[in-house]
């Protein structure tokens, strides 16, 4: 036991004295304020029959913990599911490969690290619930039992779960990767969706012990939502808490515990000797970076160069089941209107998108690239490298919309073209992860396919044939910046140096 909570409170510590942690912690301050909006505001989170409770302690504690409750397991995912491949990369997890240390307790440090990170930001959460219901001031009478209690048992039990999860993504090959990325989007929305019925198992989300006010519909809805006039308020008596609700919670957190435990049957921390071949490639950098000159050549020669090493290094290891997929849609693009396929389009490469300006520092390479003269021609041929991925698999899309002279189309599509490789650089250099533009741009994705006009990137939404989304100058712009911000970030690195 005291073994396993010296793992878990050394990971916690390593996570908490990064700047990312403190913006996290920002961050669901932000989500709090969502949660109890001003009295007279049009949106809200959580509408029951129509009305909303009055912004006492029990309902201001419940709404609260409903939102972590849906919102911090999409995010709460990306945030935490890097604890495996942290030790990897830094060598821990060969230490701990020699060590006496099982297998079980090393996942069950993971989980309890994850918990602890995820439930930190409940805390936060609880403490900003309590600022806010005195801010609000409906009710000032404080009661911080009613206010913790939906906390432990609506939020805790699907973050617990969140950070089981993670942990399975992270120990299981085929999940592990940016794959596990896109895919849990998906997962968790379908959860999202089916976590909000009465009747979903182990209670859910939490809607359950949600009491309706006398004489409202029987609709509740969970989500950021816009409504016509500010909500009628009630007195909300409290969550409507039974045996079945809180046995449900408890046998979440079992299961949540059992699926961090489960990959031990297949996950050797780090001791195989596969994993060791792979572990001794890190100085992959020589071979990933071949081609690229280390000064600079003669005048004329630079550009394409660094354009075709960017390409390839962008490409590396895509498999061939990747690019026959890529044919594929590019043909449908020639033969489907272009709104229908290109939103298709332009998912397939987002694994590849998301490498930008995550390369150089995930592979060690930054010691090579600094020797190099031009490093603003490097990061502006790496963008070039994505924008050429994009125009390739769009291609067909395009030949249709020439073909047809459309010349609007055309337009979004060379505007969508330039901003998603930019946005994946920006986000790339500023985070050095893959994982953060592979989450965005699904949600960005998700939204655009759901008719959501105002983030149509691409020109994929039409009306009688006529584009439905902002200009494309207005992508283009932000294309620019998200160079720009790379650029940036490039600069201040070669300061430092």
């Amino acid at each position: 036991m005291s073994g396993l909570l010296g793992l878990a409170l050394a990971d916690f510590r390593e996570r908490v004295r990064r700047p990312a942690y403190l913006l996290m912690l920002i961050s669901a301050i932000g989500l709090g304020l969502l949660a109890v909006p001003p009295a007279d505001s049009h949106w809200s989170v959580l509408v029951i029959g129509g009305f909303r409770g009055r912004y006492t302690s029990d309902y201001v504690g419940m709404v609260t913990a409903l939102t972590s409750a849906l919102w911090l397991t999409l995010v709460g995912f990306y945030l935490v599911r890097d604890a495996v491949a942290r030790d990897e990369r830094t060598g821990v997890g060969q230490l701990l490969a020699a060590s006496p240390l099982r297998t079980p307790v090393y996942l069950a440090g993971k989980l309890l690290s994850n918990a602890m990170v995820l439930g930190s930001m409940v805390a936060v959460l609880a403490a900003t619930a309590l600022v806010l219901q005195l801010l609000r001031g409906e009710s000032r009478a404080v009661d911080p039992v009613a206010l913790a209690l939906p906390f432990a048992l609506v939020a805790l039990p699907m973050l617990v779960l969140t950070a089981a999860l993670a942990v399975l993504f992270e120990t299981t090959p085929v999940l592990r990767g940016g794959l596990g990325n896109v895919l849990w989007f998906f997962v968790w929305m379908i959860g999202a969706i089916g976590g909000q019925s009465a009747h979903a198992p182990f209670g859910g989300l939490g809607l359950r012990p949600v009491t309706l006010p006398a004489g409202a519909s029987h609709d509740v809805g969970l989500g950021l939502m816009y409504v016509e006039e500010p909500l009628r308020t009630f007195d909300w008596p409290g969550l409507r808490l039974d045996a079945g609700f809180l046995g449900g919670r408890l046998a979440l957190t079992a299961i949540a515990v059992a699926v961090a435990l489960l990959p031990a049957l297949w996950f050797h921390r780090f001791d195989r000797p596969a994993r060791a071949a792979r572990a001794a490639a890190g100085a992959e950098p020589r071979t990933v970076y071949k081609g690229l000159p280390p000064t600079e050549p003669r005048r004329g020669g630079t550009g394409p160069r660094l354009l075709a090493g960017e390409v390839r290094i962008l490409v590396r290891g895509a498999p061939t089941w990747w690019w026959l997929g890529a044919g594929a849609l590019a043909l449908a693009g020639l033969a489907a209107p272009p709104g229908a396929v290109l939103a298709l389009v332009w998912i397939w490469p987002v694994l590849l998108w998301s490498r930008l300006g995550t390369q150089p520092a995930a592979s060690g390479a930054d010691a090579i690239l600094a020797a190099c003269p031009a490093p603003r021609r490097r990061v502006v041929a790496e963008w070039g490298a994505g924008a050429l991925l994009a125009a390739v698999t769009g291609a067909g899309a395009a030949a249709r919309m020439a073909f047809a002279g459309d010349l609007p189309g055309l337009a979004a599509w060379t505007a969508g073209a330039a901003f998603i490789p930019a946005l994946a650089l920006a986000l790339g250099a500023l985070t050095g992860a893959p994982r953060v533009f592979q989450a965005i741009y699904t949600v960005l994705w998700y939204l655009l396919i759901n008719d959501t006009s105002a983030l149509d990137f691409m020109g994929a939404l039409r009306d009688h044939g006529r584009l439905t989304g902002p200009s494309p100058a207005l992508w283009a712009g932000a294309a620019a910046a998200g160079i720009a911000v790379a650029l940036t970030r490039t600069a201040w690195r070669e300061t430092r140096r």
